[in-house]
């Protein structure tokens, strides 16, 4: 049995939008605290003021675009959050980032989970040599990425 389109592209977008808007609070909580300990000044330097106007400025299309990367979005909406960016500029790149979010996995994450389903439904083996082959090539991706990273940052200590 599946869901309806609409009705599942609704919940992804119910879904996601409590999850980006408890996110961009815990930021802007987390500020508030900050602010009453003694590190709080730290919040009034030239430096964080501009960072909290380059977040003012180009914050909400970070927002948006953070719904099309994996391990970003929850990074850039409690950064949102933290910065203190205005419920008026927030709310129509959350509104807009999750609406695209729900139509990505409404259509191809929904239709890869029932790919995937399928797959372990005729062979249990099949699908656990899938999974372990996605993860030998995440580990890959990652190693490598680090060893050029490393190897960057010591070109330029040399």
């Amino acid at each position: 049995m599946s869901l309806p389109f609409g009705v599942a592209l609704a919940a992804l977008f119910a879904i996601v939008m409590i999850r980006v808007n408890a996110t961009y609070w815990i930021g802007r909580g987390a500020v508030a605290g900050f602010a009453h300990t003694r590190f709080g000044k730290s919040l009034e330097r030239p430096k964080a003021a501009r960072a909290q106007a380059l977040i003012q400025r180009w914050g909400p299309y970070a927002v948006v675009l953070s719904f099309l990367t994996i391990g970003l979005q929850t990074a850039i909406n409690l950064a949102a959050g933290a910065a203190r960016m205005p419920l008026r500029r927030y709310l129509p790149a959350a509104i807009a980032g999750s609406v695209l979010w729900a139509l990505l996995y409404a259509t191809i994450g929904l239709a890869a989970l029932e790919a995937w389903l399928a797959v372990a439904a005729a062979s249990p083996v099949g699908a656990g040599l899938g999974a372990v082959a996605l993860a030998v090539i995440v580990v890959w991706v990652v190693v490598a990425r680090k060893r050029r990273s490393a190897a960057k940052s010591a070109d330029t200590v040399v």
